[in-house]
């Protein structure tokens, strides 16, 4: 009996008005492929089985060039007016789908993150297996952060307890799918899927992220994107293993231990 499916939801529908420009950001190339085509490459390096990647209407046969070469099986659903409806629609198209509806976990990705590492996807993925419900990795803030008291007021946010979260967040199917179609029923929006499932009572497993996995929003994030993908390239040169440890050193992995 085969092993049950482990799907990724790609949301890759946004407008992208901040990146401008005709064609969506989640196509433009990096390093010669696509970006939405490298992210779904690193969910499959990961241990991800299949892709549900959910595109703007009208965008289908721009996704279907670019992830022609997918290494995992991929099937394409029209998102929503919101990205809440996106997910939801990948979900649904899971739960209707005879093969993909076996899954038991779903992890759920923004396409503008290409370069999350393997270990993140597989450390959500392992999570999941060891019993949690939602799952998100996450990074230190490093920056001060100040609230804003007014126009003339702000005051310093303890920074020592404040984490980044990022993609893929990983669900159990039935209780990711459940809390999206109460969240829609309710009428309530939430800014990512982790907080839907905590709204309705389910814990939240924090596992840890990458400095890698850095969200394309702007034309800059692609540029950095590029070097940080030119750069690992040439890590057998001296030069390369120089910038490698570079990297490293910004996102250094101190634990493997899931922290709640």
């Amino acid at each position: 009996m085969s092993a049950a499916p482990v799907v990724a939801v790609v949301v890759a529908g946004g407008l992208g008005s901040r990146f401008g420009g005709p064609v969506p950001k989640q196509v433009r190339s990096l390093t010669g492929k696509a970006v939405v085509a490298v992210a779904v490459e690193s969910l499959a390096a990961g241990g991800c089985t299949e892709a549900v990647v959910v595109v703007k209407d009208g965008m289908h046969n721009h996704f279907k060039m670019a992830l022609a070469a997918s290494p995992i099986p991929v099937r394409f659903v029209t998102g929503g007016a919101t990205r809440q409806e996106s997910v939801r629609n990948g979900l649904r198209a899971i739960a209707e789908s005879p093969r993909l509806s076996k899954a038991g976990k779903v992890l759920i990705h923004d396409a503008v993150r290409p370069l999350v590492p393997a270990y993140v996807v597989k450390d959500v993925i392992e999570a999941l297996g060891a019993g949690a419900e939602a799952v998100t990795p996450s990074v230190p803030v490093i920056d001060t952060i100040r609230c804003v008291d007014s126009e003339t007021a702000s005051h310093v946010v303890d920074r020592s307890t404040l984490r980044a979260v990022q993609t893929p967040q990983g669900f159990d199917r039935q209780v990711i799918t459940e809390c999206h179609d109460r969240l829609a029923a309710d009428g309530l929006d939430v800014t990512d899927d982790v907080t839907c499932c905590e709204h309705y009572g389910y814990r939240v497993t924090l596992v840890e992220g990458s400095r890698m996995a850095l969200k394309i929003t702007e034309p800059l994030d692609l540029d950095i994107a590029e070097t940080l993908v030119k750069a690992t390239a040439g890590a057998g040169h001296h030069s390369g293993r120089r910038v490698r440890r570079a990297i490293k050193g910004l996102d250094p992995r101190r634990s493997r231990r899931h922290r709640t």
